[in-house]
This record gives structure tokens, C-alpha cells and sequence, in this order.
């Protein structure tokens, strides 16, 4: 870790200590999973931007049907390319410090396809179509799905979740926030 460390000063790690859910010790292990990715570019430059394929190359991003807007959430641009930055707030909402509040807010915006800030047809559609992967739904199936989802938890009945309501559902996951993280 010694050449992380030579990488920033410690008021910078104290900063990231500060602003994340994690100890210096442990903003240096992210740094080593980041430099991981791309040493090539890391090495040399702290402030190095990875692009969305690098990125998707954390084992735990690889297989998650929502890598990609996992990316674009927190990539500073929105374009999915990371810098350290983004790459450490990223590991901190996924890490088990992490409030489960704050994840679902995060988990919000991943699922928001359209940005709309509602979980309307659409972005349902795009998260069951996501989570089933290759073993569709068929058309009916998902109407069905989508349906139930609605009926369940959508209060105002409006045709969308709001984060509110999202919230509500999230507080009756007793999963969610050990599904909703990645471990360093």
C-alpha cells in the first residue's frame, strides 16, 4: 500500500475519511482495487478517469445485470467513466456502513432509467427485464408483474413510485441493504 499512500496527502485522506463511510485504511484498499482496474493509468495519476468497460471489470459490477447505470449514477459526467472519486463514493454506498436511507436513495436513482425521478412503467419494465436476464418474462407475465408491483405499493395511485414510495417498500426488504453492497 505504500505507493497508494505516497498517492495522497493526509488531508486528502482525511477528507475522503470525512466524506465516505470508510476508515483511511480502507480509502487506500478502494484506491488498490481502483489502481487494479487500469494500473497502467492509475499508477502514474491520481486523478485518472477509467472508462465504463474498466469500470465493469469489478467482479462484483461484472455480474450485476445493473453495472451500467451503476456506473452512470455515479460517475461525476453521468457518461459512466469513473475517476477515484466517483469510484469511492460508489464502494461507499455499497459498503455495509453505509445507512440503508442513503442506499435507497442511490438504489432510486439507479432504477430511474428516465430520470424522472418516478419508477414509472417504463423503468419497472427495464428493472424486471434486467433481474430476469435471459429467461424473459413474456409480455403478459410482466404486465401482470408490473401490475402487482403497482397495486402494492403505489399509495397515490398515480401509475409510478415516488421515492417515498419506494421507500416504504425498501423498509419492509429486511434484505436490501446486505443485497444492495459490494464487499472490498
Amino acid at each position: 500500500m505504500g505507493q497508494a499512500q505516497s498517492q495522497f496527502s493526509e488531508e486528502e485522506l482525511q477528507d475522503y475519511e470525512d466524506l465516505t463511510y470508510f476508515s483511511k485504511r480502507e480509502v487506500l484498499k478502494v484506491h488498490q482495487k481502483f489502481k487494479a482496474l487500469a494500473p497502467e493509468k492509475v499508477g502514474h495519476n491520481k486523478n485518472a478517469k477509467l472508462s465504463m468497460s474498466k469500470i465493469l471489470q469489478y467482479p462484483e459490477l461484472k455480474v450485476n445485470p445493473f453495472g451500467e447505470r451503476i456506473c452512470q449514477v455515479f460517475s461525476a459526467s453521468r457518461d459512466g467513466d469513473l475517476t477515484f472519486e466517483d469510484f469511492l463514493d460508489m464502494m461507499s454506498v455499497f459498503s455495509s456502513y453505509c445507512p440503508k436511507p442513503v442506499k435507497a436513495e442511490h438504489a432510486f436513482r439507479i432504477f430511474d432509467f428516465d430520470g424522472d425521478d418516478m419508477l414509472g412503467l417504463s423503468d419497472l419494465r427495464q428493472v424486471i427485464d434486467r433481474i430476469t436476464g435471459p429467461q424473459h418474462l413474456s409480455e403478459q407475465e410482466l404486465q401482470h408483474f408490473i401490475q402487482n408491483i403497482l397495486e402494492e405499493a403505489d399509495l397515490d395511485d398515480d401509475g409510478a413510485l415516488s421515492f417515498a414510495e419506494f421507500e416504504h417498500i425498501i423498509d419492509r426488504a429486511p434484505d436490501f441493504a446486505r443485497a444492495f453492497s459490494m464487499h472490498l
